[in-house]
């Protein structure tokens, strides 16, 4: 292979679906478009219940039937006897003719399995911390790249006493850019636009704690989209997540509204009509698509001080020390009022909030990408 022959590279995630409300499919599908804008063909397999239309880079595992919202338990379970599974994958990545195949989760993305066929290099993706023995398992493996999104995630695995010397920073990508209103429109933004969150149904996203602290006489309202992925954690867990976000919104002293899910495309959209956005996370985000789609509207973001997010806004947001576990958010709404009340910091951080993520596309992706294969 070379960095000038057309390549074709396998990503496998057994949960994704288009427009799924979760981080990693999204970047797997800013991975996707910035590989075909180089000029290499990219397909995804996931299981044939994830998939709907006729995308023909899309391609079902048929061996593995698991239902939706799926527990890992349940996924390994699927995969007890992962014979029938890794001889159809291994098949199909012979037949589609990939040079590269991308694992992108241990489990999800089968890289504790890890079936390659004969002469094709691979990767395992690591979006989340994983100290377990699935993980091991994948490392154990020996894939011919480790990838992450960011320094943050290499500094947490050394931390963790895995051996990072030849992991590679893949930074996630946004699939759409975002357009900022202008200096008019922005203003009334800052004075009276709604405060606007998209996230996952998860505990540790932080949103139950977010709403039960939102501040009398906010004066704006507070649009959450709060969605279900494809995945939880155990059974019940986003139905539940979404049942107390909805029970705390009618009691919250503001107009607290949850949304439904959005398309991908509108993301960016959504955000551009917000005063601000509240990364409300309580454990360390590894990256952060909502972030980015912010910022590239020209929305400031206001988070917690761990993670990427800092990072990744910079000049463009404000960060609080985390509150203790279980705690209402209230240093959140402490900043974020603090932001909308402050023309000059505000006006500042938007204008400063584009090119905090400028570089952060699928062209770019995709080239480092390539670069972990010196390619």
């Amino acid at each position: 292979m070379t960095s000038t022959a057309s390549l074709t590279v396998g990503i496998v995630l057994l949960s994704y679906a288009e427009n799924a409300p979760a981080g990693l499919e999204r970047s797997l599908a800013s991975l996707r478009q910035g590989l075909r804008e180089l000029g290499h063909r990219a397909v995804i397999v996931t299981t044939a219940g994830n998939i709907a239309g006729d995308d023909p880079d899309l391609l079902p595992l048929t061996s593995v039937t698991v239902p939706v919202p799926a527990t890992e338990e349940e996924l390994l379970a699927a995969l007890a006897d992962p014979e029938p599974a890794c001889t159809e994958l291994t098949g199909l990545l012979a037949r589609e003719r990939v040079d590269i195949v991308c694992w992108a989760d241990a489990s999800w993305g089968m890289g504790y399995l890890a079936p390659v066929p004969p002469g094709v290099r691979s990767a395992l993706r690591v979006a989340v911390m994983r100290t377990d023995p699935l993980f091991r398992q994948a490392l154990d493996r020996r894939p011919d790249a480790v990838l992450t999104p960011s320094p943050y995630m290499i500094a947490e695995a050394a931390a963790a006493g895995y051996d990072t010397t030849a992991w590679h920073q893949v930074p996630n990508a946004l699939l759409t850019g975002g357009q900022p209103p202008d200096h008019e429109r922005r203003e009334q933004l800052r004075r009276t636009g709604p405060v606007r969150i998209v996230t996952r149904a998860e505990p540790h996203k932080g949103i139950l704690e977010l709403i039960q602290a939102v501040p009398a006489g906010l004066g704006r309202s507070v649009e959450i989209v709060l969605a279900a992925a494809g995945f939880e954690y155990w059974p019940g867990m986003q139905d539940a997540v979404l049942a107390q976000c909805r029970e705390a919104a009618g009691h919250a002293p503001a107009d607290v509204r949850i949304l439904p899910p959005l398309p991908w495309q509108e993301v960016t959209d959504f955000f551009a009509c917000a005063a601000l956005t509240i990364i409300s996370t309580t454990s360390p985000e590894s990256w952060c698509n909502a972030a980015a789609e912010a910022l590239s509207a020209g929305t400031p973001v206001v988070g917690y001080d761990f993670g990427h997010v800092p990072v990744l806004a910079g000049p463009a947001g404000v960060m609080v020390t985390p509150a203790p576990s279980g705690e209402p958010a209230t240093t959140l709404w402490s900043a974020a009022t603090g932001l909308l009340n402050d023309p000059i910091a505000y006006h500042a951080a938007s204008r400063q909030a584009p090119a905090q993520v400028a570089g952060h596309t699928p062209y770019a992706s995709a080239q480092a990408f390539l670069a972990s294969f010196g390619l």
